[in-house]
Order: C-alpha cells, then structure tokens, then sequence
C-alpha cells in the first residue's frame, strides 16, 4: 500500500488533470452527443437537394477528338450548362459538346440554373455573389475556386455552391452543418482546418486523459477502505 504523501501527490496530480482537461473532456462529450443524435444525411443538406436529379440527356455531339486539347484527352464529363452541353476535360477546360469551342467559365444565370436543377423546387434565391478566395475555416474550404454562393431565404441559412470554372454543383451549407462542422473541429482539436486527426493537441490530450483516468482509478485503490481492509488480511495471514 502506498503511504500517506504519495497517496496525496496521486490526488493532487487527478485533480489539477481533471481542472485542466475538463473543458476539452466536456466539448468532446457534448460533440459526440451531438454526432450520435444527428442524421448525417440530414446535415449533408440531402433534404434540400433532388436526389432523383437525373441530368439531360443531348443529342448530336462532337466527338471529343475534335476538341483543341494540346494534352489530348484523358478525362472527360459532360455537363449541362443553361440547357447546353459542354465537355469538362482533364479536370482542366469547358468546351462546348456542340461545337468544341472553349468555355473559361460560366455566368450568373448559369450558376442559378445548375443550382435549380440540383436543389429541390420551392426554394427562394436571396442573393447571389461569387468568391475568388476562402480561408482555413471557410464552409467552402478546399473546393474549386472562383465559385458563386446561392444564399436562399430560409430559417436554415441556406447557401448553394457552384464553381465558375468547371459550372458543377458542388456542395450546400446550412445552420446544422456549421454546427456540426465547429463541434467537428473541437472534437478533432485540429484548429487549423478541422479534419487532421494527428495533431500534437490531439495526441497531447488523449495521453493526457489516459493519465488523468488511470490516476483516477489507483486514487481509487489506494484510498478504497475495502482494499486496505483484503491488504491487511493478507498481511495478518
């Protein structure tokens, strides 16, 4: 059994770990609540979207030998841009399906229209803008750029995004996800872009609550009546 100053050395090391990690320990709790409670579908933005969308089908198009791709081509999507096809090639140009010219990005109008095919009927267009550039912590983070931004008028902050240069749809962000995505980040501890989970933060504090738990299990043991009560008889045997 331990003796008296070690015993108190034991507790006092619980309880500063316990102060220091008990805020981390309660945004960890109170996310995986939240994680386990959600549909993530529904924080997807899937309620918002046609999923039954199926694009146009279009007739008497170029071959895409004929296009003006000094690299050739690789990869290829047809996209359906304001009731027009156009070829997107090597995840790098537009060109038109109908007469192979190039398309260095789409308009306004554009945008609306793929978004109107993707997201479900009803909605109501607040305001449109188009961003060059998003930070570490932008709901748009790590997508292509320039990209319009479709805010609609709902209780859920909606917002639609589309890319300029390639015109696909590309994501919907809406009140549910940005709490997701912020308990997300205090979950992961990765305060930088959200989705690392090797941080030096994390792994600091995951080792540290280990520490703080075993602690709290030998404060148990040594302090628990019961176990001094089977020590002592095995000593009196």
């Amino acid at each position: 059994m331990v003796n008296r100053h070690t015993a108190l050395k034991i507790r006092k090391t619980h309880r500063y770990l316990g102060l220091f990690l008990g805020i981390q320990f309660l945004f960890w709790t109170i996310s995986g609540l939240y994680f386990s409670w959600t549909n993530i579908d529904e924080i997807h933005g899937d309620h918002f979207k046609k999923l039954n969308y199926q694009p146009k089908a279009f007739n008497s198009l170029i071959s895409p030998s004929q296009l003006n791709s000094p690299e050739g081509v690789n990869t290829i999507e047809l996209r359906d841009i304001g009731n027009i096809p156009y070829y997107w090639v090597n995840n790098k140009q537009l060109f038109s399906a109908i007469d192979g010219s190039p398309k260095n990005s789409i308009t306004e109008d554009e945008a609306l229209y793929i978004a109107k095919n993707h997201m479900k009927s009803g909605l109501e267009v607040e305001s449109v803008e188009q961003i060059t550039e998003t930070g570490k912590h932008h709901e748009y983070r790590e997508k292509l750029l320039p990209a319009y931004v479709i805010s609609y008028t709902t209780d859920e902050a909606l917002k639609a995004y589309v890319s300029v240069k390639d015109g696909k749809f590309q994501t919907v962000r809406h009140r549910s996800w940005r709490w997701f995505d912020f308990l997300w980040m205090t979950h992961t501890m990765d305060y930088e872009g959200r989705d690392n989970f090797n941080t030096l933060v994390l792994r600091a504090f995951s080792f540290l609550g280990l520490i703080t738990v075993l602690s709290g299990f030998l404060l148990w043991y040594t302090s628990s009546p019961s176990i001094r009560k089977l020590l002592k008889k095995k000593r009196n045997k």
